[in-house]
């Protein structure tokens, strides 16, 4: 694919997945409205949209219908904003801005935050349980993907490995095991979305995809790391700062910095050999690792 095909790409999978939110989430119309206004306006703020992106772009590498990712697209980001509502959170990382925007808790209240939340959470489910155009084994195949990689063995279970390595000398395969569970596991349900839809699954496109997944997920967390140290401007930021005041162990802590570049690098170039079995169908795979491994915030 062309630069000016993966734009094309990326600019129709973002309109597919803004339009399928909003259709998904509740109208603050409907009670209970202030819940409802705080749902929209988690899920409805600008956002890379990384994890739909994925979603897509495994289906592209597989031959799926996009239309028949739309809601699987959306389960995940709905899951992802619920875990960044509560991550914001003063019991958690207590944060007051979130993509240049007051976090949910600041902008309505910490109860309202919670149930949102909670809210999202659920819905997500909703929205894979009654996705149009699935059968009902991929149906079940996807809620079970995305329970998994949410729940105590994933995402949740990934969060509180963190808070309890706060102020414990941790090495870097424990840390790696924190952000595999954290970060990683939402990012490869995204793939695995696409496979679960797929009918006829080679054995090998399911391992290559999830070990590209797996490596992409983790390139993704080193380069968070990397960020949170360098910023734009290179100064340390915001995130850096309170990782450091909770001595929380990061990638650059604990390799330094060129190191930790290194091996985001590494495993983007680990995740890349893994798409060579799917010739060009996977240019939107590379696109997105290119893309993540490039940001500069």
């Amino acid at each position: 694919m062309t630069d000016t095909n993966l734009d094309a790409f990326r600019t129709r999978c973002l309109a597919r997945i803004e339009s399928a939110l909003d259709d998904i989430l509740p109208a603050v119309s409907i009670p209970p409205s202030r819940l409802h206004e705080a749902m929209r306006y988690t899920v409805l703020a600008s956002g890379k949209r990384i994890r739909p992106l994925l979603a897509y772009a495994a289906g592209e590498a597989l031959g799926v219908d996009a239309a028949l990712l739309d809601r699987p697209a959306c389960a995940v980001e709905l899951i992802h904003a619920y875990s960044l509502i509560h991550d914001d959170l003063p019991a958690m990382d207590d944060d007051d801005l979130r993509r240049g925007r007051p976090t949910c808790h600041r902008a309505f209240d910490e109860a309202t935050a919670i149930l949102a939340g909670d809210a999202l959470q659920t819905l997500a489910f909703q929205t894979l349980a009654e996705a149009p155009g699935l059968c009902a084994e991929s149906r079940i195949r996807m809620v079970e993907t995305l329970s998994r990689a949410s729940g105590s063995r994933g995402m949740v279970g990934g969060q509180a490995m963190d808070l309890a390595a706060e102020g414990t000398p941790i090495d870097v395969v424990m840390l790696e095991n924190i952000h595999i569970h954290k970060t990683g596991a939402l990012i490869r349900s995204s793939v695995q979305m696409a496979l679960r839809a797929q009918g006829d699954l080679i054995p090998e496109q399911a391992e290559r995809l999830d070990h590209f997944a797996k490596c992409l997920g983790l390139a993704f967390q080193i380069q968070d790391d990397v960020l949170d140290v360098e910023g734009d401007t290179g100064a340390i930021g915001k995130t850096a700062g309170r990782d450091i005041e909770l001595n929380k162990a990061t990638y650059p802590a604990l390799l330094g910095l060129a190191e930790a570049k290194e091996m985001a690098a590494n495993l983007t170039q680990e995740a890349h050999r893994a798409l060579e079995i799917f010739g060009e169908s996977a240019d939107p795979l590379r696109w997105v690792a290119n893309a993540l491994l490039g940001r500069t915030h």
